[in-house]
């Protein structure tokens, strides 16, 4: 994908969203990920970037200790303004990074100013779009234990998610994640809109 063209559209989009009662959300952003993938890595990296750059943002290991997780993590989504979801080969072994993203594109339906950006960090966009590769061989295994109405509604979330207007980090970060964190997502999208008033 195109970074350029994405983070203007990133920037129309926040300053549509902006322009309403900004006071509704808790976070600006929710990180969606696969930890064993990239928690020490990519995400790590940006959620540090974005903290240093004054965004609030809401990071698993934030969950309250000995809570419902599913019900934390559902309520902190509808509570974000951004969901960035970053997708890596192992992404969809995840019954809850599914199930997270599905939360994540249902929210985008029904709450007004919900924003949702892929990133693609180690995966090819067609990968997710159309459940191939490691993708193929995780569905595989859902398929065989899982509720099929519910998978069926994880390949649907998944296409429509890819189909988003995001980041292509195997095409455009050269394998300079960090740098990437800081500069595509940090500089020219978050710290040009204006900060939010946040709920306690």
């Amino acid at each position: 994908m195109d970074t350029s063209s994405s983070a203007h559209g990133a920037a129309a989009a926040a300053s549509s969203s902006s322009s309403w009662s900004s006071n509704r959300w808790k976070y600006e952003v929710f990180l969606s990920f696969r930890g064993e993938d990239t928690r020490k890595t990519f995400t790590g990296h940006l959620f540090s970037a974005l903290r240093k750059a004054g965004v609030n943002t809401f990071m698993d290991d934030q969950l309250t200790r000995g809570g419902n997780i599913q019900s934390e993590l559902d309520q902190e989504i509808e509570g974000s303004r951004i969901a960035i979801i970053v997708f890596s080969k192992r992404y969809a072994e995840s019954r809850w990074c599914l199930r997270e993203l599905s939360k994540i594109m249902r929210c985008r339906e029904d709450q007004e100013g919900k924003i949702v950006f892929p990133i693609f960090y180690d995966v090819d966009p067609s990968q997710v779009r159309r459940q191939s590769g490691s993708f193929e061989e995780a569905f595989r295994k859902h398929e065989s234990d899982q509720d099929p109405n519910e998978v069926k509604q994880w390949r649907e979330d998944l296409k429509a998610s890819a189909d988003l207007s995001g980041w292509d980090l195997l095409t455009s970060a050269d394998g300079y994640f960090f740098f990437l964190s800081t500069s595509i997502f940090v500089s020219p999208y978050f710290t040009n809109q204006p900060k939010l008033r946040y709920y306690n």
